[in-house]
């Protein structure tokens, strides 16, 4: 760059990118193997297998984000492919409830082969291959060596693949493959509600694909069986650190290969002039240091409850007295919460440590937290909402970061299979009673919207009944019908109209997700009101009928609707 552009201005390096929050900083487990382990002793790929469905869960925020696991060789990729088969198809004999990661993988095929067919379609394909291996040195150098056993087992990969996600994809057209496995990598960004795990790759293996170039918000994860260096070593870490929010904290990299050194000299180089300063802000802190934040930020939160002369126990956040208190609350347990949410996804705790962060506060106290805090947040979300810039500023400045509450693991369908199991006469594996499964309901944001309706047939039901999953979901539909029918009539009935019109009204709006005044003055036509008394009973029906149109929308925005909140 100097010899063209003469003399530097100026450097933006990922220091600065790091420290200017444009990008996470990194959490690297260097994994040292069993206690038998010799130092510098090279790790069996079972042992790493292993290792990485124990560490995937933690590491990708039970399973909210997906990995990559970077390999050293074609053949290297094929035989991981195949024992991850292997491991979790015994993890399934072992287990019926296990539920499989979905393991997906990509190298380059021989080109040579490819054009083989003749055809001027297969000739195109082989050049397209060519091409893209102009990039892939560890690639391009494999297919030189047995391709006919490259291309068998890519195509049984390829095979796999069309099976679990129900594609026709083939290896003579490659690039569609490749581009298939790319969207399902970030189709990651989906709830699983919106969008089934089924449909989603949890770990995609690779050589060189992928390492550079793909950019996803929710990869997190970079499982590392090869050398990396220099910038190489760079560009692949940084598939795992781009900026989501706090549920995402750093890039988590488990490297299985004596890279230690390596890292510290491409941090050095990357780095720009201030090398001295580079580790502690590329790397997020050790173990040891973030338990002792944490410890500080629960301590605090326990003096901060003192001070209000309560003592530090969840349901005592109910008795705090006053807004000022409530948003203090909020700020001290959202920063024991955020904390939390890191420390979890530290793959090298080791037992002592995963002991001492119980210790400092039992997780039974921490669920129970979380459901003051939800409850608190949406006491106070409900004054930012309904009075908006009326509302004092320090209320109206809060944010909730209620993702930081949110659970990839318990949501509707894990809560009906919790229920389901809890019924049972027969004894089962996740009995819990009925305020357990509520306790657990109400400390998740993401059913927040759903968590009184939820709550309520909770309690409806005989817990001895037996039912299962299906009988459950039918009657929780219908609990709502029943529920959303007698509400709509009682609003109805308060207001003088017709419960099939209102609900008509309400139908019309919700499938166009418009709120249409005109409609409405027409709902209230029949009630032959002046101008000033039509407009006094449409502010009053509104305000009955909002609320249940923002629970239809779940989440959605209903155009028009502004103006009656």
């Amino acid at each position: 760059t100097e010899d063209i552009f003469q003399q530097r201005l100026h450097a933006y390096t990922i220091t600065h990118a790091i420290e200017d929050k444009n990008v996470l900083r990194f959490h690297i487990d260097y994994f040292k193997g069993n206690k038998n382990q010799m130092p510098g002793e090279i790790i069996s790929r079972q042992a790493i297998v292993e290792a990485i469905l124990n560490k995937h869960n933690p590491a990708t925020n039970s399973r909210k984000f997906n990995a990559v696991l970077a390999t050293a060789s074609i053949n290297n990729a094929i035989e991981y492919y195949q024992l991850f088969k292997e491991f979790q198809k015994n993890k399934q004999i072992e287990n019926p409830d296990y539920v499989p990661l979905n393991i997906a993988c990509v190298f380059s095929p021989p080109s040579q082969l490819i054009a083989k067919k003749g055809d001027q379609q297969s000739q195109k394909n082989a050049a397209d291959i060519k091409q893209l291996q102009e990039d892939l040195m560890q690639e391009r150098e494999d297919n030189k060596q047995n391709p006919e056993e490259k291309k068998k087992a890519l195509s049984e990969i390829i095979k796999d693949y069309n099976k679990q996600f129900k594609t026709n994809h083939v290896i003579n057209e490659f690039d569609l493959y490749y581009q298939d496995v790319q969207r399902r990598i970030k189709d990651q960004q989906y709830s699983n509600k919106d969008y089934s795990h089924e449909n989603k790759i949890d770990i995609i293996i690779v050589v060189d694909m992928l390492l550079t170039g793909v950019d996803s918000k929710y990869l997190n994860t970079l499982y590392v069986d090869k050398n990396l260096k220099y910038h190489g070593l760079i560009q692949a870490f940084s598939r795992t650190n781009r900026v989501l929010n706090d549920t995402k904290p750093y890039g988590n990299i488990l490297v299985f290969r004596s890279q230690q050194e390596a890292v510290n000299q491409a941090i050095a180089l990357f780095s720009g002039e201030d090398k001295g300063k580079a580790r502690e802000i590329w790397l997020v802190d050790p173990a040891p240091v973030m338990i002792d934040k944490y410890k500080e930020a629960v301590d605090k939160l326990g003096e901060f409850m003192q001070e209000q002369n309560l003592v530090n126990e969840p349901q005592e956040v109910y008795n705090l007295k006053g807004d000022a208190a409530r948003i203090a609350f909020v700020k001290n347990f959202k920063e024991v919460q955020r904390l939390k949410t890191q420390l979890d996804q530290y793959t090298d705790l080791d037992e002592e440590q995963k002991a001492k962060i119980e210790v400092i506060l039992p997780e039974e106290s921490l669920q129970e937290f979380r459901s003051s805090y939800i409850e608190t947040a949406k006491q106070l979300r409900e004054i930012q909402q309904n009075e908006g810039e009326n509302a004092p500023p320090e209320i109206q400045e809060l944010d909730f970061e209620f993702v930081l509450f949110a659970s990839a693991v318990i949501d509707y369908d894990y809560i009906m299979s919790l229920i389901a199991d809890s019924t049972q006469k027969k004894p089962a594996k996740q009995k819990m009673t009925k305020s357990q499964v509520i306790s657990l309901l109400k400390s998740n944001s993401n059913l927040m919207d759903e968590e009184e309706d939820l709550t309520e047939y909770i309690n409806s039901l005989d817990w001895e009944s037996g039912q299962d999953v299906e009988t459950l979901r039918k009657g929780y539909d219908k609990f709502k019908d029943d529920k959303y029918n007698k509400e709509i009539a009682a609003i109805a009935n308060k207001h003088g109209l017709q419960t099939i019109e209102l609900k008509k009204f309400i139908e019309k709006i919700m499938s166009r997700m418009i709120f249409d005044g005109e409609k409405l003055t027409d709902l209230l036509e029949p009630l032959d009101l002046s101008w000033k008394e039509r407009r006094v009973k449409e502010l009053a029906l509104m305000e009955d009928l909002v609320p249940q149109l923002k629970k239809l929308a779940q989440g959605r925005e209903i155009s028009g609707l502004a103006a009656y909140e």
